[in-house]
């Protein structure tokens, strides 16, 4: 996967219509690119727009923003790993903050997600961060290095497993509020340093994002950080032209 990993969270926003106009608009205005890997994350109703839309674009990718670990059976409202794929998606969203925080998803639910996305033959973007609470008591590494291991130790296979991380600061998402590059930067050294332990040099290979209020402003900035290897974006990634300038950056 090319890096920088520009990833699109369009959360609850854009249904199949408004996918449709959002991916006609972007990708006329997106140039086919070798440098880097763009990868949009729709709604559930939307994800078979968004991957019939980009289906001719290699370095534009579809995800899911959600899964469950199940592979079918009694559980109202929920896609499977493998539903997901056979609808179009390529990566899999798994331990958003406000899935952890509004939606109550445990350590324990995401280690199964990723072992169901990575046996359903996905990429799973692994989420991880601190509460200004844990920030505030000097936690941030013991949090992310926990949530890293945690959320990683059902996956069979970790040294060959196609994964992404992301360092989203909980006390970042949607405040306005956004970590300084040196910030983000050092906690991305700290992950990769935990993933050296864990896979080897094989760590080097995965990319790790940066989330949290993500602007066209700031994020030039933040992917000059070193280890810095992409961008989760939320809010600004919803209008076309704010993630337009942002994809370009």
């Amino acid at each position: 996967m090319k890096r920088p990993v520009l990833a699109a969270n369009w959360k609850m926003n854009n249904g199949p219509t408004a996918a449709k106009a959002f991916m006609d608009t972007f990708l006329a205005g997106y140039s086919p690119r070798s440098d880097r890997t763009v990868i949009i994350f729709p709604s559930a109703v939307a994800l078979t727009t968004v991957a019939n839309s980009s289906a001719n674009r290699k370095d534009v990718l579809t995800g899911v923003q959600n899964i469950h670990w199940a592979e079918k059976g009694a559980f109202t409202g929920e896609i499977s790993a493998t539903m997901a794929k056979d609808a179009g998606a390529e990566v899999v969203l798994v331990g958003h903050s406000e899935r952890r925080h509004v939606f109550g998803e445990t350590d324990a639910q995401c280690a199964k997600k990723c072992c169901a996305a990575s046996r359903a033959g996905l990429t799973f973007m692994l989420c991880v961060g601190e509460t200004i609470q844990q920030r505030e008591a000097g936690e941030t590494e013991r949090v992310v290095t926990h949530q890293l291991r945690e959320g990683v130790s059902q996956t069979q296979n970790l040294i060959s497993a196609d994964f992404i991380l992301a360092y989203e600061p909980v006390w970042a998402i949607g405040t306005g509020l956004t970590a300084s590059a040196g910030d983000a930067s050092a906690i991305h050294t700290v992950l990769r340093s935990e993933l050296r332990q864990m896979i080897g040099t094989r760590a080097d290979e995965i990319p790790i994002l940066y989330g949290g209020s993500v602007s066209p402003s700031n994020a030039a900035g933040l992917l000059a950080a070193p280890e810095v290897d992409g961008l989760l974006v939320g809010g600004a990634s919803v209008e076309p032209s704010s993630w337009l300038a942002i994809a370009q950056t």
